[in-house]
């Protein structure tokens, strides 16, 4: 019996490990879909119930963690040398803080939510995107400006224009976002084929 428990908990790690593992090309939508099926699902999910498109869904993603469900931003250095404080709480797919994630599985009524799982990660752009065009009027399908207000926040979104990062970040995802919607174009048709596969 201990020795069946040992053989499943294995399992069950390896299985976790496959799906969270960084896909091999993440520059193409549609090679991404092929390799995680599931995450087209789930990304088409979050589409139906917020309105965002699939393409801004995975441009953010990429910008933010290049799908690394374990992505942290990068420790400061004390003396140039001595790892100290990370500069914020961010973490996962989506590079939410705390405090957000938070705010997003209070008003989705998800407390189980997670931010290393795809499935919650679209879920949260989708929220958050769908606050934004509410807060600021900024169209779903604006990924520049949806992205400035993701990077600086909606409070902070007015005085996007003196953070020369920001705007070099956002017009980065405005090319990633252009580049995997024309990508997809290809390949939906094939997608949606497969959309009773469960696995």
């Amino acid at each position: 019996m201990i020795h069946f428990n040992k053989i499943f908990l294995l399992l069950f790690f390896l299985i976790i490990i496959s799906c969270s593992s960084i896909p091999k090309n993440t520059q193409n939508s549609c090679e991404i879909f092929e390799e995680r099926y599931l995450w087209y699902k789930h990304a088409r999910g979050s589409y139906e119930k917020w309105g965002v498109p699939i393409y801004i869904q995975l441009a953010f993603i990429k910008k933010e963690s290049d799908f690394n469900w374990l992505a942290k931003p990068p420790r400061r250095k004390l003396f140039k040398v001595i790892p100290f404080k990370r500069p914020s709480s961010s973490f996962g797919y989506s590079q939410a803080v705390e405090g957000t994630w938070r705010q997003f599985k209070t008003e989705t009524n998800n407390p189980l939510a997670t931010r290393a799982r795809f499935k919650d990660s679209v879920d949260f752009i989708g929220w958050y995107v769908n606050k934004t065009t509410k807060i600021l009027k900024i169209p779903k399908n604006d990924a520049y400006r949806q992205y400035l207000a993701y990077y600086k926040g909606w409070g902070d979104y007015k005085n996007y224009s003196k953070d020369k990062k920001a705007i070099i970040y956002a017009k980065s995802v405005k090319d990633i976002a252009n580049k995997y919607r024309k990508q997809l174009i290809l390949c939906k048709k094939n997608l949606e084929k497969k959309k009773y596969i469960i696995f």
